[in-house]
């Protein structure tokens, strides 16, 4: 049995960080129940490239989950919706601070239903702060939090990390403290509330950064691919394209010396003798490196690192990445079936459990696809059902399609 199985989730979040989260929590077993708008749906449904009419996009982080559509601004919406509240373990919302509370689904709304319900609320800068209202994505996250600025190489303009860390730090945020919360509600049966922003998610992993700027002032800038602490630690250009070696402490960096490079008397040289020596002449060391490493295809340098024990590796493109047979082999893409799209590829759980089954359970649902489904679980009869839908207020985008069966 999944770890999750019971847990029901309702889950009112748009675009990465939220989905992000649930979809972790849906495949270890949560039963959850993405709440979105009529018509348009999840922000992230209008994200391409389309199949069909289907966002691949949107599929990524909201597969294993159900799909009910129903307008909370309009008062019946607003009653089914916390008559499902009743029987739901979690509410996670992405929306900006206040949004919640003029749609009346907030914490406190919610918790009149269901006293020991788990809330959970991500937002770009937190529920307090003076830049509460400031609406947050991504890259106003990792501009805040100094990332821009350490990221890319010296003397160019502010750089985005290659993926949008901020989110998914804030979805990983998520994920551990709504499992810690639901740890401490088995023990005491009380429920919680849970504010997570991307700015503060993201700063929590500036692990190294902020033990220089704190032991002596030192700001992060930008530095490419080196380390900010040792070298050699970053990617070497080869004759076809480049090589991580890290050698970062006096072992290794003998064996790379010795054994890799042919270098025997840089063990002496008072510029590298020493790590500090090294840091202080890390561009005349990538010069040297570089004079060496690019005679020689990158397959040739990470063949003699493996033989000399010395860490090393090739820099890839997303394509050759997923081409990889390590990467196939450790079975990091499922093949699922989408109802519209059909056959499709997507990045598997990473994790490999011993005893637990975590794995992709199913596609992202239709827009509405369990809507009947999940109100019939609550109560509803079929005529209060027919009712809501007639006024616009519950919808389904392909009723034809729609399953009654669970995802999860």
């Amino acid at each position: 049995m999944k770890p999750l199985k019971g847990f029901r989730v309702l889950d009112l979040t748009r675009f990465l960080s939220g989905p992000y989260c649930t979809m972790v929590l849906a495949e270890l077993g949560a039963d959850v129940i993405k709440v979105e708008p009529p018509e348009s749906g999840d922000d992230s449904r209008r994200l391409g490239p389309k199949v069909n009419g289907e966002s691949y996009p949107f599929g990524m982080p909201n597969r294993s989950k159900r799909s009910v559509a129903l307008n909370l601004k309009e008062e019946e919406g607003l009653r089914a919706f916390l008559r499902m509240a009743e029987q739901a373990d979690l509410v996670i919302e992405n929306f900006r601070p206040g949004v919640v509370d003029r749609l009346g689904i907030s914490y406190d709304d919610v918790r009149r239903v269901r006293p020991d319900i788990l809330y959970c609320s991500i937002s770009g800068f937190g529920q307090t702060g003076p830049y509460r209202d400031r609406p947050g994505f991504d890259i106003m996250a990792q501009g805040a939090s100094g990332f821009m600025r350490m990221t890319g190489h010296p003397g160019g303009r502010p750089t985005k990390v290659g993926i949008a860390v901020n989110d998914i730090a804030a979805g990983s945020t998520a994920i551990y403290s709504i499992l810690a919360a639901e740890m401490a509600r088995r023990t005491s049966g009380e429920g919680e509330y849970i504010d997570i922003s991307l700015l503060e998610a993201g700063l929590a992993w500036t692990v190294w950064e902020s033990g220089a700027y704190f032991g002596s002032g030192e700001v992060p800038a930008a530095t490419g691919t080196r380390h900010r602490r040792s070298t050699p630690y970053q990617a070497y250009a080869t004759s076809d394209g480049y090589v991580t070696i890290g050698a970062n402490n006096d072992r290794l960096w003998t064996r790379l010396v010795q054994h890799v490079l042919g270098r025997p008397e840089w063990l002496e040289d008072e510029r590298f003798s020493t790590l500090q020596a090294r840091m202080d002449h890390i561009d005349e060391l990538q010069e040297e490196i570089e004079a060496i490493t690019t005679t020689n295809a990158t397959s040739e340098w990470i063949k003699l690192l493996d033989e000399a024990g010395v860490p090393g590796g090739p820099v890839l493109t997303y394509d050759e990445t997923l081409q990889d047979p390590h990467v196939q082999a450790r079975e990091m893409i499922s093949e699922i079936d989408h109802p519209v799209i059909g056959p499709m590829q997507t990045i598997a759980p990473p994790t490999k459990f011993q005893n637990i089954d975590f794995a992709v359970e199913g596609p992202a649902p239709l827009l509405g696809q369990h809507t009947r489904t999940v109100l019939r679980e609550t109560g509803l009869d079929t005529e209060e059902i027919d009712a809501l839908y007639a006024s616009g207020v519950a919808y389904e985008a392909h009723p034809d399609l729609a399953q009654g069966e669970s995802n999860a």
